[in-house]
């Protein structure tokens, strides 16, 4: 049973829910949950290319973490002074790297969301309410694997042909490379504009219009709303009862981790990973059914 399944509706809400509690939350074990629950998850989508993408993203982190603590100065921690003279604290390079696990966990976020959430669901979301931004969403998210299948191709066409983006010396490879880019380009263009005549005459945009769908409100979808709303009621108590409120300047004050607090970080986890747990709840489910057929 995967997250895709259910109602797009449900993929929304979970979604905005994460990507704002990942946006807002501060202290230290939330921040970690928001990274490490993407990261999870992700992996269990796509497997080995979303491990590859978040190994890239490290050090684009710690190149963030050092110049937001090289270019702002403030904390009561000094560590050492740029190149220009200018303190470098233990305050700057905290909330630094707390900004840039911030955009790692929303970049990580957006992956399972181009996963999850197809041009269909896009259209049926936002068809009635915004029917021009529905119809260009759905087209680039349907775009990008496309150029991507006709990169390759023309790559492998050209590389046949000696023009590969390994092939010859440095300046035949840039060479190679704008030639790439230019057929790229120019097919981009041209399958916009068909993609835009199709749509016209196939009569989108017309008043009263409405899209087909086979989207049903059933009770996987409210038990999975049930539990969402749960969890992330616990973790609004902890947000009320400062359990959440961190502060980085002039010094780092951190709540004192209780057991209570515990109870709002497991609640948190649970909440973000709860697709996670279903993907391995059906993939058990088929792994059963196909031992029963074997026996």
């Amino acid at each position: 049973m995967r997250f895709d399944s259910y109602h797009p509706a449900i993929n929304l809400l979970f979604f905005v829910a994460v990507l704002a509690a990942a946006v807002l939350f501060d202290h230290p074990v939330f921040l970690l949950l928001s990274y490490l629950c993407p990261f999870v998850y992700s992996i269990g989508l796509k497997g080995r290319r979303a491990l590859v993408f978040h190994l890239l993203l490290l050090p684009l982190m710690a190149a963030y973490t050092l110049y937001y603590a090289a270019y702002n100065h403030f904390g009561i921690t000094p560590l050492g002074s740029n190149f220009i003279g200018n303190q470098i604290t233990a305050e700057s390079i905290a909330y630094g790297a707390v900004r840039a696990i911030k955009a790692a966990s929303v970049c990580m976020w957006f992956s399972c969301i181009h996963a999850v959430v197809s041009s269909d669901k896009i259209v049926y979301l936002f068809g009635r309410i915004a029917p021009r931004l529905s119809l260009y969403l759905a087209i680039l998210l349907r775009l990008v694997p496309r150029i991507k299948t006709y990169a390759a191709k023309v790559h492998t066409a050209q590389k046949c042909i000696g023009r590969g983006l390994d092939s010859g010396s440095i300046l035949r490879r840039c060479r190679n490379f704008f030639r790439i880019a230019s057929i790229i380009i120019t097919w981009t263009m041209e399958n916009l504009i068909r993609t835009a005549d199709s749509m016209k005459s196939r009569g989108y945009g017309l008043k009263k219009r409405r899209a087909f769908s086979i989207y049903r409100f059933d009770y996987r979808d409210r038990s999975f709303v049930l539990g969402l709303s749960f969890a992330f009621t616990v973790v609004v108590m902890g947000v009320l009862l400062d359990q959440t409120r961190t502060l980085y300047d002039p010094e780092i004050i951190i709540n004192p981790i209780t057991p209570l607090s515990i109870v709002f970080y497991a609640a948190y986890g649970a909440a973000c990973l709860m697709p996670f747990f279903l993907q391995l709840a059906g993939e058990w489910r088929f792994f059963l059914s196909t031992q029963s057929r074997h026996l």
